[in-house]
């Protein structure tokens, strides 16, 4: 009995060591490439929001360091992957959205209406020998700060002075704020 017991834990142990042998999946990798860009933006955000209440310290950092950051991760990724972030409703006009994030957009919006959106549904979209992988950034109370309704004037002034084409306001908590997309060529 002994034996078979040894044996059987010899094999789950090889199977998931193999298992670790075999390249991750595309989803997997893409979440991968997101949470990289994510967590880079998200500490720094939370630190400049801890400093300073008002916003203005994050809005800074976001107009002065949000696409330097996202430039760092990506040199950091493999020369067949990207990750960037947009919008339906636009700050930075760097972060424009295609007609496939508009779709994927579109449908996140579209499942917070109707009461079956999950903040966890990543969805993947394959074009033209690339896989994208979208997470859904919904509007937290910490975001209506910068992107809310409500915004204090020294604030909006900022934005407007930095962003004229501003389009990145009015929003509510739970509403879609954007997306994180990771792209990634096959190779």
């Amino acid at each position: 009995m002994k034996k078979i017991i040894v044996l059987s834990v010899s094999a789950l142990l090889s199977a998931n060591l193999m298992a670790m042998d075999k390249p991750m999946g595309v989803k997997q990798e893409g979440i991968k490439y997101i949470k990289m860009l994510g967590m880079s933006l998200k500490s720094e955000l939370k630190a400049k929001m801890k400093e300073d209440k008002s916003g203005m310290g994050a809005f800074g950092f976001c107009s002065a360091k949000a696409e330097q950051i996202t430039k760092d991760v990506n040199a950091k990724l493999p020369s067949y992957a990207k990750v960037r972030r947009t919008s339906l409703k636009l700050r930075n006009p760097n972060n424009k959205a295609d007609e496939v994030d508009t779709k994927v957009m579109n449908e996140y919006v579209a499942s917070i209406q109707n009461g079956t959106f999950s903040p966890k549904n990543i969805k993947v979209v394959e074009i033209d020998g690339t896989s994208r992988v979208y997470k859904p950034l919904v509007a937290k109370k910490v975001c209506l700060k910068c992107h809310g309704t409500n915004i204090s004037e020294s604030l909006s002034k900022a934005i407007k002075t930095s962003y004229p084409q501003d389009k990145a306001i009015g929003y509510k908590e739970g509403e879609l704020r954007g997306v994180i997309v990771s792209e990634i060529a096959k190779h």
